[in-house]
């Protein structure tokens, strides 16, 4: 069975292009615009990964990643956070932390080895 992952991003080329290359590297993906169902899309999906895009239309995808991380159902479930606009890297160790950060604009090879690292942990 392939590893799944869900993609949250709101430019509709960011998710194109994620989803591309992960659908060609053997991965079942989900994409989502917004954050607003990811509880649902977490349960329903059955996920192995969250890649998620800090900045979102109306959200913030680090309040969400803590609330993932703070809720007992999900808390396990390795989260990437990636941005252009903040540098994470200095606050993963922190409660309610992504478990990696990719900044924007990123290399594909880096990016896909990182989502190889926290599916391996």
């Amino acid at each position: 069975m392939n590893k799944r992952i869900l993609i949250i991003d709101d430019d509709p080329d960011i998710l194109e292009i994620l989803s591309l290359v992960l659908l060609e590297g053997g991965y079942d993906v989900r994409m989502l615009s917004c954050g607003d169902t990811v509880f649902d899309d977490i349960k329903d999906f059955q996920l192995d990964l969250i890649l998620m895009d800090v900045m979102l239309a109306g959200m913030d995808g680090r309040a969400i990643c803590k609330d993932i991380k703070e809720n007992h159902l999900t808390y396990f479930l390795p989260v990437i956070l990636i941005s252009g606009t903040h540098d994470l890297a200095e606050s993963l160790h922190l409660p309610g932390a992504p478990n990696d950060f990719v900044a924007k604009p990123f290399d594909i090879d880096y990016l896909l080895e990182r989502i190889e690292k926290q599916l391996a942990a």
